[in-house]
């Protein structure tokens, strides 16, 4: 493999004949273009230039290979021009893997936007509930809950709020919960893998408690499902706030927060992709998502703002 700079520098005096002037020219001093050269000769076996009164002229070596040395400078060039063009190019194809809470209300109109802006995009859209992705994957992922992904680089996007939801017929027949020991006596309606292990609960007062769920009759791997089963009245269930909130906004009266008092973990929502520099598909995509956050992706929403 030849370095661009010791052929950088042999094409340099090769066009002027003048280790001076060529070292001006370069912006490097005598002693550096002298040796740049001498590495040139090493590194191919094969002396290039010979001094003739104050000239320095080319062996028969040394003009065999400038020609070969130009066609490699002008292909670098090429090559750094191209990828330069790549990088402030926003056509081609694009992939984004995004959890399946994130899609429909949100990501699907947010894509739908960045075509109209884009003509020259195809976009793949993937959808998840457990994220999974290679070490070599070019996609834009957007994921929700922790995530332990160290060959991608993880941007935290936004903390969303939870809270606990029922339809308001159901807590009519059942009762509303007063405090975190009555959701035992209730029906759960679990989201795969949820509350694994207990799910800790805080009150604003500064208490904890550490919910055990009942055994659940419905268990989903979908959150629309789940939202569906709650909405229907089948039980008590958790939910992201803003799922909420844009559903009772769509479908007024169909669910009311319990305990609002108490408050959930929260789950993050990252943006992942891969590191070093972007293709300028991938940065127009990665810009355009971090402005067109939801508005109800507000750390400060909470499970009241449903209203009983």
């Amino acid at each position: 493999m030849h370095d661009l700079d010791e052929l950088t520098a042999f094409d340099a005096v090769m066009l002027s004949g003048n280790l001076t002037r060529s070292a001006t020219r370069l912006g490097l001093s005598k002693s550096t273009l002298s040796r740049r050269i001498s590495q040139l000769e090493a590194r191919l076996g094969y002396p290039l230039l010979r001094r003739q009164s104050n000239r320095l002229l080319p062996t028969e070596a040394g003009e065999l290979f400038h020609g070969y040395c130009q066609r490699m400078l002008e292909l670098a060039q090429q090559s750094q021009a191209a990828l330069e063009a790549l990088h402030h190019d926003i056509g081609g194809e694009l992939v984004i893997d995004v959890h399946a809470a994130l899609t429909r209300p949100w990501m699907t109109q947010a894509l739908h936007d960045f075509m109209a802006r884009h003509r020259r995009i195809d976009v793949t859209l993937r959808t998840h509930e457990r994220f999974h992705a290679s070490a070599d994957s070019s996609a834009i992922h957007v994921t929700l809950g922790p995530v332990m992904e160290e060959n991608l680089r993880c941007e935290q996007l936004t903390l969303l709020r939870r809270g606990i939801y029922a339809h308001p017929d159901y807590l009519a027949r059942h009762g509303r919960p007063q405090q975190p020991d009555d959701l035992l006596a209730h029906h759960w309606i679990d989201l795969l893998g949820e509350a694994e292990g207990g799910l800790p609960m805080s009150h604003r007062d500064g208490a904890h408690y550490l919910f055990q769920p009942p055994r659940s009759r419905l268990r989903l791997d979908q959150p629309m499902l789940q939202a569906d089963a709650i909405a229907r009245g089948q039980g008590l269930g958790i939910m992201p706030c803003w799922l909420a909130e844009r559903r009772e906004r769509a479908h007024p009266g169909e669910l009311e927060a319990c305990l609002p008092e108490w408050r959930l973990p929260t789950l993050p929502v990252n943006l992942l992709y891969a590191h070093g520099h972007q293709a300028g598909k991938v940065s127009a995509m990665l810009d355009f998502l971090r402005c067109r956050l939801p508005p109800e992706w507000d750390a400060t929403s909470s499970p009241s703002s449903v209203a009983s």
